[in-house]
């Protein structure tokens, strides 16, 4: 088994395979490709946008190969598999053969049959109709439209959509039902077969992801091994033996894994977040190039986005951190701000306090908004760069509450020198061989992280609590 660390590559050719599509009653209709054309950029803009270079090739080979088992089409060159340049942990496809795996996700995977086993499985939901048959109001939903709920008062996800903002939910990138898993699941192990990758791939990907769970869970201070509220994807644990069953009734055991060429294709490749579009580490965001920095509080979780960093506390409190359009007035910054959220309400009237923090300007102003869980705080406070630019924090906190919980993150909001910007670096994956000294300790204590290095590097390599390595192993 070959073993990874976190320490920037080309990719091999992958092995070309007979294929054999498992021919399905299902086509990629006009309407279907439409719909996903349009949906595109939209999630180009929410996952970071493409990851470019021999990774995205690499991926786009893999996911095309196995995308034309599913019998939507017989040409590869219908599916369009994009690699983004994303943190998460996460994989989806859209109707009209639009395919997407995170660079996270990818990192998380061991070798080739592991990522065809993801990209089979998304195909599987879209060849299965599954975004027809759900309900087209998502529960896990962003912070964008939760604000923009409590905002106009009782207002339904169903209505937010006529806003622009509930199309992909729509598609069905969120949240599937325990059968529609099940149904992608097996038609995943379907596709492996026909495309001559080994099935059991399917399990293993889930043990993986299960063990990733967990580690996050641990990693954010909860216990046991839920999925974040960031993953679209239900607690994989449950369906890892399921797979395997599937896979062994197949009777397929001479299936391809493609491990160093896997290996190989990744090696280099960022992981976590790019600092391009800021970094987050442990609950403080720092941005190199636009040289700010702040610290989310002890317990809540963060997550960065391509247009904002969201922020989710206890009791349901969340905050959202962005930039707007700024003309020199702060106090017509944040009106615009509450406009931007409700159009229809009393943001004219709105007369910001003003404050400075660690010598910036800033200012704040709380609305009181109704929602189907209750009352609640919607609180904008904004900070001033230069003169042409400003940033700003959305915050949700419980009536009667204003910017409360979330003071010190208000306060901690600060300039970054240029040498504390200089100093941010990527973290990437680096494919080394284990020498003859070399244990999961040593290897792990070059991991780019300064805690739970050895669970990381476990996870990383999919390697059991009481697995060692051994000398020549990559």
């Amino acid at each position: 088994m070959t073993k990874r660390t976190l320490v920037i590559a080309a990719a091999l050719a992958m092995t070309v395979l007979p294929a054999q599509a498992v021919f399905a009653q299902v086509t990629l209709s006009a309407q279907e490709k439409a719909q996903g054309a349009q949906a595109h950029p939209q999630l180009l803009r929410e996952y970071g946008g493409a990851y470019t270079g021999p990774q995205a090739d690499y991926v786009r080979r893999v996911g095309q190969r196995i995308a034309v088992q599913s019998g939507l089409s017989n040409a590869q060159s219908d599916f369009t598999v994009t690699l983004l340049n994303s943190p998460v942990d996460n994989a989806f496809a859209v109707p009209g053969g639009y395919v997407y795996v995170t660079r996270n996700l990818l990192a998380l995977m061991n070798d080739e049959a592991e990522l065809a086993s993801v990209m089979g499985h998304e195909v599987g939901h879209v060849a299965a109709r599954h975004s027809r048959a759900r309900n087209n109001t998502s529960t896990a939903v962003g912070i964008g439209t939760t604000l923009l709920g409590a905002l106009l008062g009782n207002s339904t996800l169903g209505q937010l959509a006529t806003r622009g903002v509930g199309t992909v939910a729509q598609l069905g990138v969120l949240s599937y039902s325990r059968g529609q898993e099940t149904q992608a699941d097996s038609l995943g192990v379907k596709y492996l077969v026909t495309a001559n990758y080994d099935p059991l791939a399917a399990s293993s990907m889930l043990a993986s992801l299960a063990a990733q769970n967990t580690l996050d869970a641990r990693i954010g201070g909860k216990s046991g091994g839920a999925p974040t509220i960031f993953s679209s994807h239900p607690d994989p644990q449950g369906r890892v033996a399921r797979t395997a069953q599937e896979a062994k009734a197949t009777g397929y055991v001479k299936g391809a894994r493609n491990r160093d060429t896997f290996l190989a294709a990744i090696d280099g490749m960022i992981y976590g977040d790019d600092p391009a579009q800021g970094i987050v580490d442990g609950q403080i965001f720092r941005h190199p190039s636009l040289k700010f920095a702040f610290t989310a509080p002890a317990g809540s979780m963060m997550a960065n986005g391509t247009d904002a960093v969201t922020v989710a506390g206890q009791g349901g409190q969340q905050a959202s951190f962005t930039g707007a359009a700024f003309g020199g007035d702060l106090d017509g910054y944040i009106r615009s701000v509450f406009k931007g959220l409700a159009p229809n309400g009393p943001s004219d009237s709105i007369a910001p306090r003003r404050f400075q923090v660690g010598g910036i300007d800033a200012a704040s102003a709380t609305v009181g908004a109704n929602t189907q869980s209750g009352p609640v705080d919607v609180t904008v406070v904004a900070y001033v760069m230069d003169a042409k630019t400003a940033y700003h924090f959305v915050l949700i906190t419980a009536q009667g509450s204003g910017v409360g919980p979330f003071q010190s993150l208000v306060d901690s909001f600060r300039r970054l020198s240029a040498s504390e910007a200089a100093a941010i670096k990527p973290r990437r994956i680096r494919v080394v061989t284990v020498g003859r000294s070399d244990t999961v300790a040593t290897l792990a204590a070059r991991m780019a992280y300064p805690t739970m290095q050895v669970e990381r590097f476990r996870v990383l390599n999919a390697l059991a609590a009481d697995a060692g390595v051994r000398a020549g192993q990559k």
